[in-house]
């Protein structure tokens, strides 16, 4: 066996072995711990909402992927999203003081209640975009961080 080829089939080896963990990831299922800071009150419960895609974000329930409510005990306020698959996400959270389950507005269309999204991008004018609040999720346990805004 010539030299050239042996190192050849330890380097393939060692390539194989590279992307083997590449690929497992790949249909690797994670958690992702969403912590929620920022509360005016403790009055009502927190709701995440968690989108794969930016067809219906951040308001459309059809499109959510999955969707979590929690009464507000401590703050930061934590829910987790189990058996995500490895892929770009995006988080809408709301402070739904009435236990409705809906982003109340006033008259100017302006929300009455607490709300914030992944990666905490500066609102202005319009609800952020999808790829204004993605973020990736890879790993087993994966957390991030929204603070709530209230206008």
């Amino acid at each position: 066996m010539s030299h050239k080829f042996t190192v050849s089939i330890l380097l393939l080896a060692g390539l194989g072995s590279l992307t083997m963990p590449l690929s497992a990831m790949a249909n690797f299922d994670g958690n992702l711990t969403v912590e929620v800071d920022g509360l005016k009150n403790k009055q009502g419960q927190i709701c995440a909402s968690i989108y794969n895609s930016s067809q219906g974000f951040p308001s459309n329930s059809d499109r959510i992927l999955q969707r979590e409510c929690t009464e507000i005990t401590d703050e930061p306020v934590k829910l987790t999203f189990n058996n995500l698959k490895a892929g770009n996400y995006a988080v809408a959270v709301m402070h739904d003081e009435n236990k409705d389950f809906t982003v109340n507005l006033n008259d100017l269309g302006m929300p009455l209640e607490g709300f914030g999204f992944s990666q905490n991008p500066e609102i202005t004018t319009r609800a952020p975009k999808f790829g204004e609040a993605a973020f990736l999720v890879v790993g087993a346990n994966t957390t991030i961080k929204i603070h709530l805004k209230y206008l």
